[in-house]
């Protein structure tokens, strides 16, 4: 499920390099001593090449100024003073991005290509404030405990999100603070409108359905005459809240993702709402094998390069997830099948992608446009006329596109 651009904070987990040995980071101690420990950036960040120890007594623009050679820094003061300095390194990129000629400068009814430039800038921006706030790190011992003064018990939220670890490990603060928040986010869970208020819970790596608008499509459409006799596809199913609205309208959903961690998370929903015996779980890049009489899709809404494994559940380069999607659908519908594809049309006032161009995509895939549901989100964003992406955000819809093969004997609309 996907956040406005600059709200994600956990999608899509980095599998890629689970399995792989952690690298190490090393340093030289107050008593010159050298230590090492293993690296470990849940986000796919590469281990910091230098690294320099900081405490209270090192001030925020010396810190700033380090970071900004391409030195890390390692923490040995008390935690409450790491908060601080994480906040001052903050206010120093914001600074630095508030001066004159830093940001572009928007009409009041700015043009695509304007506001394409204005989210390009504001990406920039987003990635250099990461850089700077990721390179103040701290050292963790291996039952997740953080071996600072005045540091809270944190070692449940590093156990849920790291799962056990063979030794002591170096993590940057900013990284800590987005693992406790989704450790937060998960023992509270989202409720879901459509699920009679029932919550979902989102573990880390798998993104909070934090905007119900998309769910709310999923549990009004018209179910396709072929969903009831034949199973169901939840492509790329997360958390599992649109398999649990499938499952509460009576059908037998298959939840497919690409991420262990994703399926296991649908799965725990999807049991806890007593819905498990209407599922089964698939873990599967793209589709899995069978035809469906439903095919329920939520790619990541905006084309372009994620920063970091997190963002690969907003980000798709070149639209590459979208396209899968589209190709892939007509090979795997039952006869008399639909697929449901949920998708912003933000992109499109971003100037990122045209509405020609995904028209063109669902022509090229041998599909058509049976009909569409529309809503406008109600997140913070869409109404906050600071943004300087207002213009696009007020204007955005959530669609939920009715998609069948394009030939005589298609449903009907």
């Amino acid at each position: 499920m996907h956040p406005p651009a600059d709200e994600a904070t956990s999608t899509r987990p980095a599998t890629a390099a689970a399995d792989a040995p952690a690298p190490e980071v090393a340093w030289t101690d107050a008593a010159g001593q050298p230590q090492r420990a293993r690296w470990r950036s849940l986000a796919g960040h590469p281990a910091p090449a230098a690294l320099a120890l900081a405490d209270d007594r090192m001030s925020a623009d010396a810190a700033y100024r380090l970071i900004q050679s391409g030195t890390a820094l390692l923490w040995t003061g008390d935690y409450p003073g790491a908060r601080h300095l994480l906040q001052a390194l903050g206010r120093r990129v914001d600074a630095r991005q508030r001066r004159p000629g830093a940001q572009p400068v928007l009409p009041a009814q700015p043009a695509p290509e304007a506001l394409r430039a204005a989210f390009l800038a504001q990406r920039q921006a987003q990635a250099e404030r990461a850089r700077i706030q990721g390179a103040l790190l701290l050292r963790f011992d291996a039952d997740h405990g953080l071996p600072l003064k005045r540091a809270p018990d944190l070692r449940a939220a590093g156990l849920e999100a790291h799962g056990p670890v063979d030794g002591p490990y170096v993590q940057s603060l900013r990284e800590l603070l987005g693992l406790v928040g989704a450790h937060e986010w998960r023992k509270a869970g989202v409720p879901i409108a459509a699920l009679d208020g029932a919550p979902i819970h989102a573990h880390h790596g798998v993104f909070s359905p934090v905007r119900g608008e998309y769910v709310d499509l999923v549990a009004r459409a018209r179910l396709p005459a072929a969903a009831k006799p034949a199973r169901v596809l939840d492509l790329g199913t997360g958390t599992g809240v649109l398999a649990a609205v499938l499952a509460r309208r009576g059908l037998q959903v298959v939840c497919s993702d690409i991420a262990p961690a994703a399926l296991a998370c649908a799965r725990e929903n999807l049991e806890r709402l007593g819905l498990a015996a209407r599922a089964e779980f698939r873990l599967a890049d793209g589709y899995p094998k069978g035809r469906f009489g439903l095919v329920v899709c939520n790619p990541p809404w905006l084309p372009g390069q994620p920063s970091s494994g997190l963002e690969g559940a907003v980000y798709d380069p070149d639209s590459r997830l979208l396209r899968a999607f589209l190709t892939g659908l007509r090979a795997h519908l039952a006869p008399q099948g639909e697929g449901w594809l949920i998708l912003s049309d933000l992109a499109e006032h971003l100037g990122l992608r045209s509405r020609e161009t995904l028209l063109g995509w669902i022509a090229e895939a041998g599909l058509q446009v049976l009909g569409r549901l529309d809503t406008r989100p109600v997140h913070r964003r869409a109404s906050d006329a600071s943004d300087p992406l207002h213009a696009a955000r007020s204007a955005e819809i959530t669609s939920l596109w009715r998609l069948a093969p394009a030939a005589a004997d298609a449903a009907p609309a």
